[in-house]
């Protein structure tokens, strides 16, 4: 089994089929449509963004109204930069950071969480050997 595709329900598909291919450089997909946007990836992953009339938005990092799940993103650029330019984008930072120097939990401009982290070239050495259990760390919401 492969995973292939992922569709996150939200208010406007093409704005953030909009915002997340700026942030990650996907591809859109030629159909998209007011109901529902998609972005491709040379890998074959598809991410699609499908309308939902009375949308609410997660509510993070309280659970009125849970998340459900987030995307994990590795970046090239130091955290800082990362997380200029996707504000820049439309992304907004939640007060709560678990993370803490490690890794960064930004919302799309829908309101689903989204966690950034440096990838193990960008930091020093010492940081990236805490890096080796981040996995079951990065979940926002979990303890680090």
């Amino acid at each position: 089994m492969k995973l292939t595709a992922i569709t996150l329900d939200c208010p406007d598909p093409q704005a953030l089929a909009a915002f997340y291919q700026q942030a990650t450089g996907l591809d859109p997909h030629p159909d998209s449509d007011a109901d529902f946007a998609g972005l491709s990836g040379e890998d074959g992953l598809f991410i699609g963004f499908q309308r939902v009339d009375g949308y609410r938005a997660p509510r993070w990092p309280e659970q009125t109204v849970p998340q459900q799940f987030h995307f994990d993103f590795t970046v090239e650029e130091d955290l800082d930069e990362a997380e200029a330019r996707l504000l820049a984008l439309g992304a907004a930072k939640p007060a709560g950071q678990p993370g803490g120097g490690r890794w960064r939990v930004l919302t799309d401009p829908a309101g689903h969480p989204f966690c950034v982290v440096a990838s193990r070239r960008s930091e020093p050495p010492a940081a990236s050997a805490r890096q080796d259990d981040l996995a079951a760390r990065t979940a926002p919401g979990r303890p680090a």
